[in-house]
């Protein structure tokens, strides 16, 4: 888990925008990129529709 030092801006006593430093903000998008390409791979997975070799063979002869 990240450490977070963030700083918040407020607006009418309510909080409105944080404010990271720079190197957190950079590792944060790491992660969601590793995250999205995660999600990726599942979903791929999901659509797989291989065809074994010996599958195909049976295909071509008949």
């Amino acid at each position: 888990m990240i450490e977070l030092h963030a700083e918040f801006l407020r607006k009418d006593g309510q909080k409105q925008f944080a404010v990271l430093p720079y190197e957190e903000f950079l590792k944060i998008k790491e992660l969601l990129e590793d995250l999205e390409d995660l999600r990726d791979l599942r979903d791929s997975k999901k659509e797989d529709q291989s065809v074994s070799l010996s599958d195909v063979k049976k295909m071509l002869i008949y």
